[in-house]
């Protein structure tokens, strides 16, 4: 390993600032016996209300879907789009479950970067983005986010919802998330693929540099250790505190093509875009849960931004979060296609 320091690609000074920042509220709000200052980090994740009046052509509803676990989702609705369709358009829109990331134990559907970042993706895809508030680690562990996910599917193909069950098109629905929401979005297209649903159907998995990981220390987690926001010791702490007690990091969870993997060659499982960045320490286990797709037999896509850092795609001041969007669009058209 050389003892230069790395060399990160230029960034703006905004973004620069809010790693910053979030990356200090994630050590300050870590206590030492493996829970999370919860009051302390309300101070630095801000949180967005629900617009029912549109903003640029998209306005916001949450619902709940379980109070007992304070399971609720954002509704991004595109009206833009559904006034430009009309109400004789019989397709539909997409639907895109959205799974946000933090390492399975901070962030939120409501939290400014990802509220912001959904309502981006319903106006310029455009589609219905359903973004899933669910639990977070230590206090729940795995599965209870992936199985809040995998509910907020369920809730959704037996449930009206008003401006969206005559305008979404459920056989049109991808599952989607960020770091550790990839991981769960994973998990949730293998559950889904297992389960009779009564209109919904998930032909697509958008997989946004996805939290994997393992007991090995791939090459990309040793050179870019102290990248921005991913270090080998956050990450091993939100393991530890996500999987089951006593696991370590071959556990399914989070090695899906480790010791403890399952054959996914019989899977149906839905076509896969995994995006990557250059500047991410976890690359070589996304480029690794690719690569074991293509061995499964599974159609997947991968898409690299050599100069991205984890977590590019939520800041507009980035050149490659205006690629990043593209290349959803183009995915989401093409599955969407395929699928007729």
């Amino acid at each position: 390993m050389s003892d230069k320091p790395l060399k990160l690609p230029p960034l703006p000074w905004k973004v620069k600032l809010f790693v910053s920042a979030l990356s200090f509220a994630v050590d300050v709000t870590r206590r030492s016996d493996g829970s999370v200052n919860r009051r302390l980090m309300s101070f630095f994740d801000l949180k967005a209300s629900p617009s029912k009046k549109p903003v640029n052509g998209v306005k916001t509803i949450d619902i709940t879907i379980d109070t007992t676990r304070n399971l609720w989702f954002r509704l991004y609705i595109p009206t833009d789009a559904i006034n430009l369709k009309g109400s004789n358009n019989n397709s539909g829109l997409p639907v895109i479950f959205f799974f946000h990331g933090g390492g399975f134990v901070y962030m939120a559907a409501d939290s400014n970067p990802y509220n912001d970042f959904c309502r981006l993706l319903a106006r310029e895809l455009p589609a219905f983005i359903i973004s899933v508030n669910y639990r977070l680690a230590p206090e729940h562990r795995y599965p209870c986010q992936i199985d809040d996910c995998f509910d907020a599917l369920k809730f959704v193909d037996s449930t009206k919802i008003e401006d969206f069950s005559t305008h979404a098109n459920l056989k049109n629905c991808f599952v989607a998330g960020d770091s550790a929401g990839g991981n769960l979005a994973h998990h949730v297209a293998f559950k889904a693929s297992e389960y009779k649903f009564n209109d919904l159907e998930v032909i697509g998995n958008i997989s946004i540099q996805p939290f994997f990981g393992g007991e090995e220390r791939t090459e990309s987690e040793i050179m870019l250790n102290g990248a921005p926001f991913v270090t080998t010791e956050r990450m091993d702490w939100m393991w530890k505190s996500y999987l089951p007690e006593n696991s370590d990091r071959n556990h399914l969870a989070a090695n899906v093509f480790g010791p403890n993997g399952v054959d996914m060659s019989g899977v149906k499982f839905p076509p896969t875009m995994v995006v990557v960045g250059g500047f991410d320490p976890l690359k070589d286990w996304q480029k690794r849960y690719y690569e074991g797709l293509k061995k499964c037999g599974k159609e997947a896509y991968l898409v690299e931004y050599p100069n991205a850092i984890h977590t590019f795609y939520v800041y507009p001041e980035v050149q490659e979060s205006h690629l990043f969007i593209k290349e959803v669009s183009e995915f989401v058209q093409k599955i969407s296609a395929d699928s007729q």
